[in-house]
């Protein structure tokens, strides 16, 4: 198969309802975690930049709650999200953030280094495109240890102009390499629209080039999300080799930090909430009887809690030392 598919067929009933409510739940917490790492950083408790996630909730739980506990998978450095899809902690993730030694890489990383890889998460790449190739890598190391894990590569729109994409790609290919390629369309590479930078509409068209199936998913539809990422990870898993996944989605926020994004059109952004992930699936569940319109709130009233009480114990946690720095950059 290396035409572009629509993924079409809705998933719904196919996972049960405990797993989509808990797909409801994390994105809650990530829109939340989200919104206070925001907050923190103009109150100046956050060093660096910061790139947020909120609106690509759904791509990025629908694709996570597909792998499998040894699965593994690279991310953007606006992988905040992917993290506590993962299973991050609220508290490693603010922690790092805050450069304090309790967080996920002992504060030394921040923002763009979300990495754990009890998690299966090998970094967060702070230069496009590099988690590419680490992913191929883990895959290709998966199948010479006789493991039937599979890697996941998440990327932006923009990093599939770079030779690195083009490069893993084809090698994936090549070797029918047990790896999965997410694209996270989000229409903009920075602050330049896709359009101006690729002569495609649709990035899955590139996975013609390398004789891979190329899916294209509604990436505010957390379970087409799932539906789709489980099928090309399932295939992958049996030796089927490697699929590109593009998912349509956008970023509310701007590229990073406090840019306001003055450069998309009037109306664009209030057209995407329209469709924001976290409310399609609660309206779902509200519609099946699954949840309450009071039980939805209380998600988000818990979660705003939960956030708010883990960034005040990060705050209060010792902050990285010189010392702890070096311990990542000399050998002993």
């Amino acid at each position: 198969m290396s035409h572009v598919d629509r993924h079409q067929p809705s998933p719904c009933g196919d996972a049960d309802a405990d797993a989509r409510c808990g797909w409801y739940r994390r994105m809650v917490e990530i829109r939340l975690f989200e919104n206070k790492v925001q907050e923190l950083f103009m109150r100046g408790e956050v060093e660096g930049t910061t790139h947020l996630c909120q609106g690509q909730e759904g791509t990025i739980v629908g694709a996570v709650a597909a792998m499998g506990p040894d699965d593994r998978m690279t991310v953007t450095y606006r992988g905040h999200g992917h993290a506590l899809a993962r299973g991050m902690s609220m508290a490693a993730g603010f922690g790092e953030l805050m450069g304090r030694s309790s967080g996920c890489c002992g504060g030394v990383g921040g923002s763009m280094h979300f990495t754990d890889v009890s998690l299966g998460l090998l970094g967060a790449f702070a230069i496009v495109g590099a988690g590419l190739p680490v992913a191929l890598g883990a895959a290709m190391s998966a199948r010479h240890r006789g493991l039937d894990s599979v890697a996941l590569a998440f990327c932006g729109d923009g990093a599939t102009n770079i030779g690195t994409f083009h490069e893993t790609l084809n090698m994936a290919a090549v070797w029918s390499a047990p790896v999965v390629f997410v694209v996270e369309n989000n229409l903009y590479g920075e602050y330049t629209p896709l359009r101006d930078t690729t002569p495609l509409d649709d990035i899955a068209e590139r996975a013609r080039a390398y004789a891979m199936p190329g899916v294209i998913v509604d990436g505010q539809d957390v379970e087409r999300v799932h539906a789709a990422a489980g099928e090309a990870i399932a295939r992958a898993r049996a030796g089927g080799g490697p699929t590109l996944i593009e998912a349509k989605t956008y970023r509310y926020s701007g590229h990073s930090r406090t840019d306001p994004a003055k450069y998309r059109p009037p109306g664009e952004l209030d057209a995407w909430r329209q469709r924001d992930p976290i409310e399609l699936l609660g309206a779902a569940l509200r519609e099946e009887g699954l949840l309450t319109e009071d039980e939805l709130r209380l998600v988000w009233d818990e979660a705003q809690r939960q956030v708010d009480e883990v960034a005040d114990e990060a705050a209060r946690q010792p902050v990285a030392t010189l010392e702890q720095v070096s311990e990542y950059v000399y050998a002993s």
